[in-house]
């Protein structure tokens, strides 16, 4: 891919996350990282053990159930009214082309965004009944990888057993992701070690779900630039061997989202920053179109 190709994904994908999370109410961040987590911001990933496809990697069932639920909503009413629920509670879509066209939405970096974005509301809506607190996004993503009965059952149990291993209580699962569910020394991880984990994948977004009302600003579309440079091995792109979270460090703080001097970063580089550092920024500028 060339990169006016690359730079043209990445502002599609990112622009598409950004307008799902403004239309839903979903934070911007939590989009952010599950994109990453899920397809590593590849809006053709496809699984190679299930049916999974796409930015969010949904199965064809969930897909099929959130576009039937909100399909109409966002001018998708033609997938919407494709879709029927048997007596035994499958949707099916009888026509095949149709039933391709209806799936193939999955890879459409702007459907995917709306209706993980129209998910997470839902599980949202759902976990906060049942826990009688405020969803993070880190609950939000058990629920998308556990789905909604799972993560309730996940998130109950790790309050009252937190060390409680994971896979003894979804061994479906764990047979599918282990290393989701045991460490490298074949040890199995508890819940507590399971739900960190994909908090720390999800990065900033394992936090408030809810709209941070930042889904417009610079800051996002720096952050979601670094990040494609980090997948791009951006570690090693520099002789002093900075990376482009330096860069965003550096970016942070100089936007005044940080006080001077967080992240290491002082008043002086804020002034003047490491020719590395620039380097980096530029990058991310020109990931972004700037």
């Amino acid at each position: 891919m060339t990169v006016n190709a690359l730079n043209t994904a990445i502002g599609r994908v990112q622009s598409a996350i950004q307008r799902a999370s403004a239309k839903t109410g979903i934070d911007f961040d939590y989009l952010l990282g599950q994109a990453k987590v899920e397809s590593g911001f590849n809006a053709g990933a496809r699984a190679r053990t299930s049916s999974a496809s796409g930015l969010y990697q949904f199965i064809e069932q969930s897909w099929l159930a959130v576009v039937k639920d909100h399909g109409a909503e966002h001018g998708m009413g033609w997938a919407a009214n494709g879709i029927q629920r048997t007596s035994s509670g499958r949707l099916t879509v009888t026509d095949p082309q149709m039933r391709r066209a209806i799936l193939d939405l999955r890879n459409d970096p702007e459907a995917a965004s709306l209706m993980a974005a129209e998910h997470a509301s839902d599980n949202k809506d759902a976990l906060e009944a049942s826990l009688s607190r405020a969803a993070t996004g880190t609950d939000l993503y058990m629920a998308h990888f556990l789905g909604l009965g799972g993560a309730k059952q996940f998130l109950k149990a790790m309050q009252v057993s937190p060390e409680r291993p994971a896979a003894s209580m979804f061994p479906a699962a764990a047979g599918a992701n282990r290393n989701v569910f045991y460490n490298r020394d074949g040890s199995a991880r508890s819940l507590s070690d399971v739900y960190q984990r994909f908090g720390a994948k999800l990065g900033e977004g394992a936090g408030a779900a809810g709209s941070t009302g930042n889904a417009g600003n610079d800051l996002p579309r720096m952050q979601f630039a670094a990040q494609m440079l980090d997948m791009e091995g951006a570690t090693v792109i520099t002789g002093a061997n900075q990376s482009a979270s330096d860069a965003m460090s550096w970016a942070t703080a100089a936007m005044g989202r940080a006080p001077a001097g967080a992240a290491g970063v002082t008043q002086a580089s804020l002034l003047r920053p490491s020719p590395d550092n620039a380097r980096l920024a530029y990058m991310m500028l020109a990931r972004m179109g700037g």
